[in-house]
């Protein structure tokens, strides 16, 4: 008898090399990821106001402010800044906007803000890359 999904899954997931393996490795190397990016915020004057926003349009990685100024970071984790070149395609773009329009309309002490969406890139060493003004809400 071949064994059911759910344990398959739960053996596939112990397995080093495994989908489920690197997806956690995936996930944790995130999460190191948006923590780094929001220290380098943080020392340049913006206050976090939330990480791993989610919406019913998608996640935003980290929510920033300082002043009039609202920052939607996507944070990329790469092996090098080649590789981080093209880390948000249009359809991620689509959805960082949409799910900003849903964060404003739901936090009305934004509004009036100017708004801007940057990428930040972390790489394995050094501090991460910040493209300020990664793309517009228009493009």
């Amino acid at each position: 008898m071949a064994p059911n999904g759910r344990a398959a899954a739960r053996r596939d997931a112990a397995r080093p090399g495994t989908r489920h393996a690197r997806g956690r490795r995936a996930e944790r190397a995130g999460r190191a990821a948006e923590a780094l990016c929001a220290r380098v915020l943080e020392a340049a004057g913006f206050a976090i106001l939330a990480q791993r926003l989610r919406t019913a349009a998608g996640e935003i990685d980290l929510l920033a402010r300082r002043d009039g100024l609202v920052l939607f970071v996507e944070v990329k984790a790469r092996m090098s800044a080649a590789d981080g070149a093209e880390a948000v395609s249009p359809a991620q773009r689509r959805r960082l906007v949409a799910a900003a329009e849903i964060a404003l309309a739901e936090r009305p002490e934004l509004a009036g803000c100017d708004c801007r969406f940057d990428v930040m890139i972390a790489l394995p060493e050094g501090a991460p890359i910040w493209l300020e003004g990664a793309f517009r809400a228009d493009d």
